[in-house]
């Protein structure tokens, strides 16, 4: 970990961050990858881009990390909020720490950008472990029946006016690339896995 850097990415770095993220997701299902990377081009491309990090190695992007728009449904007001997704390193470069550096990166960036709260959908046992907690712990709903409870994980960037959660609401784009949530049969088994069938 001591020869990577962790840097924001520039326009510069976009094919090799999109060919990260094809690599990351795609490692088992290349259509996965696709998708994922697809999904991470319109993002840029839009309005929805708070903040990208990358992991430089020698020179060559190995990892990266995207802040998007999202927002919190809360009963008083729609409340401006912020999403980890996708987080990304490169298949040879997985095991190393880099996905936890940049983890951290993104919570930082998140505070940069003024927004309460960041929001992943994830394991709760590898973002539990680098700051996040249950989104449901503060009252924060999933965007979807599919996204299983514990896998809502949330940081708060500061102090949470107690009249703040409901559900987290995604923009359309993650829904046009049915990228919110899972769909049977991993939907199945991780809820098993977590215990909740």
């Amino acid at each position: 970990m001591t020869d990577v850097e962790i840097r924001p990415a520039g326009p510069h770095d976009a094919d090799a961050v999109l060919a990260v993220v094809s690599a990351a997701f795609g490692a088992d299902d290349a259509a996965r990858g696709a998708q994922v990377a697809d999904l991470w081009a319109e993002v840029r491309s839009g309005d929805l881009l708070l903040a990208e990090r990358v992991a430089v190695l020698v020179g060559e992007v190995v990892g990266h990390v995207g802040i998007s728009h999202c927002w919190v449904d809360a009963r008083r007001e729609l409340v401006d909020a912020g999403m980890l997704s996708p987080l990304s390193v490169a298949p040879a470069h997985q095991g190393r720490g880099i996905g936890t550096a940049l983890v951290a990166a993104a919570i930082d960036a998140a505070r940069g950008v003024g927004r309460p709260a960041l929001f992943l959908e994830g394991s709760p046992a590898y973002y539990g472990a680098r700051g996040f907690e249950p989104g449901a712990r503060h009252g924060f709903e999933p965007p979807s029946l599919r996204v299983p409870a514990p896998a809502l994980q949330v940081v708060l960037l500061g102090e949470r006016p107690d009249w703040l959660s409901g559900r987290v609401v995604y923009p359309d784009v993650w829904w046009r690339h049915d990228s919110t949530g899972l769909r049977d049969p991993d939907l199945a088994e991780v809820e098993k896995a977590l215990g909740i069938t």
